[in-house]
């Protein structure tokens, strides 16, 4: 195009205005009108201008020059990085006026309620404790509306007990959905299945399952194959023998023997022996295998339902009709006890603040305990000493002393026995000093603003929430280490101490109602004879 323009510039100038060519007048004689004048009157004739046009000759549309006249073979089709930019320009062009426009995104001419609902966030469940030992179920449950444009569906929680069986679950979760209907405009409650792991992958991995048939036949006609291991059996007469030949059936040639079904079992976990973790959702495991679940049966207790599922990560709940699983994670044992853990925390702090106290004030209180078993046996001594003096030393002499002596002791014996009933204590030494202790520790405790009320209620608390966290453990088949929640080891021995009063109590009360009904038993053994 630039060599074609350059070859007009060197063309001489013309005016490419139209120049008019005009043409002479010729007069010519016109006929006289009767009311005109005789003058002559010349006619002038129409003349047409002629014109002559420049214009520059570009490409013809049916000549090679031009890109779209050639033939498609002869096209190239390499695309310029002045192409490129074009489009990219284009691009962010369009892209920004998206953004600014989002009303001319696809799908804006439909109404919200009639976008398929996302079902990525409504599969998911929780697990939780709770602080009154009940479990808390957080199920994604779907309803009728399920035309909605929410991605957050509004999750159900449910409260149950871990002895409660799974049966009370599924009515729960079953009082919660919408009915199946059919043709015949028959309604009923869609089922409800609950699915663990299976138990016989190890660390949650999947197993390819293996036929163990074990061979039961020891004996020496062992290689004698009866009428049931061929399909098609040939008999043939041998040297006076009939032989059976014919193909092997699938029973006889998958038989293995006893050593080798016992190493195929493999180790405890994958054969007869469960193995327990107890990590629930923490243990390690490999995201992308495919696990294996085994369905529950409904009597199952909540409780056993999620100790076995706690070999795992996490546990199904499996809706009839519903596009997709349920899946909960399994809590681990750190997380199943974490309400029971705090709370032996705080109540094991108390106790021990409380401890310090209550051991300064028992010990003043033996202490005074026994200055006073000191200060009678020194009265005793006293009294024997002034007997002495005054039957021996004196003119009183055994006469005098003897009804005295006599008299004094009878006195002695006389007060104590009515200062024991009136105690309601059993008559011995022991007894005294446990009284006088507990007097003594009492008045200890005022001065010391110490309260066993509390003490006691701490104590209970403490030896109940132990035993809770150990029956857990139990359940999830791990060690607990009582001194890592209790913090120190007076707490231990406090509550330790606590127990073994309570077990002494309850043989002590056992063995007296145990008194009574042998004394019974021999009184009717002797009325029968």
């Amino acid at each position: 195009m630039k060599h074609q323009l350059s070859a007009l510039l060197l063309l001489p100038r013309r005016s490419t205005c139209p120049q008019a060519h005009c043409s002479p007048l010729h007069a010519r004689p016109r006929a006289k009108s009767v009311l005109q004048d005789a003058a002559r009157t010349p006619w002038q004739l129409r003349s047409f201008t002629l014109s002559s046009h420049l214009s520059l000759q570009g490409p013809r549309l049916d000549d090679y020059n031009n890109s779209n006249a050639r033939p498609a073979s002869e096209l190239n089709d390499n695309i310029t990085q002045e192409e490129k930019d074009h489009f990219a320009r284009k691009l962010r062009e369009d892209k920004s006026k998206q953004i600014r426009t989002p009303w001319h995104r696809e799908g804006s001419d439909q109404p919200p309620v009639a976008r398929q609902r996302s079902a990525g966030a409504m599969t998911k469940g929780k697990l939780l404790t709770t602080p009154s030992r009940m479990l808390k179920i957080i199920l994604p449950l779907t309803t009728k509306d399920a035309n909605t444009d929410r991605k957050d569906i509004e999750p159900l929680a449910l409260l149950v007990h871990p002895q409660q069986p799974i049966s009370y679950l599924e009515r729960l979760i079953q009082a919660e959905l919408p009915t199946i209907k059919y043709k015949d405009g028959h309604e009923r409650v869609p089922n409800v299945y609950f699915r663990a792991e299976d138990s016989i992958q190890g660390d949650a991995q999947p197993s390819e399952p293996m036929e163990t048939t074990v061979t039961k036949d020891t004996g020496p006609g062992s290689d004698q194959h009866s009428e049931q291991d061929f399909e098609k059996a040939d008999e043939v007469r041998i040297d006076g023998k009939t032989e059976r030949t014919g193909k092997l059936t699938s029973s006889s040639k998958d038989r293995k023997t006893a050593e080798e079904a016992e190493a195929l079992r493999g180790p405890p976990g994958r054969g007869g022996v469960e193995s327990y973790s107890g990590q629930g959702q923490d243990a390690l495991a490999d995201k992308k295998a495919e696990r294996k679940f085994v369905r529950w049966s409904s009597s199952t207790e909540i409780g056993d339902f999620i100790r076995d599922a706690a070999r795992g990560q996490e546990f199904t709940i499996e809706i009839e009709g519903a596009p997709e699983e349920i899946h909960v994670g399994v809590p681990s044992f750190d997380e199943r006890t974490y309400y029971l853990r705090m709370r032996l925390r705080k109540t094991s702090k108390k106790i021990s603040e409380m401890a310090d106290v209550k051991k300064k004030c028992d010990e003043l209180a033996h202490k005074a305990a026994k200055n006073v078993a000191k200060a009678g046996f020194a009265g005793i001594v006293s009294w024997w000493g002034v007997v002495y003096y005054l039957t021996f030393q004196t003119e009183l002499g055994w006469d005098v002393m003897e009804p005295v002596t006599y008299l004094v002791g009878l006195s002695t014996l006389i007060g104590g026995y009515v200062w024991f009933l009136y105690h309601n204590r059993e008559v011995s030494y022991r007894s005294a000093m446990n009284f006088t202790i507990s007097r003594r520790q009492q008045k200890l405790y005022q001065q010391h603003n110490f309260d066993p009320r509390k003490w006691e209620i701490l104590i209970d608390d403490g030896n109940s929430l132990r035993k809770e966290i150990k029956a857990v453990a139990n359940e999830y088949d791990v060690e607990w280490d009582e001194l890592r929640e209790e913090k120190d080891e007076k707490v231990a021995e406090a509550l330790k101490k606590e127990r073994k009063k309570q077990k002494e109590g309850k043989k002590s009360e056992a063995k007296d109602d145990d008194e009574p009904n042998s004394g019974k038993d021999q009184v009717g053994g002797k009325s029968s004879k």
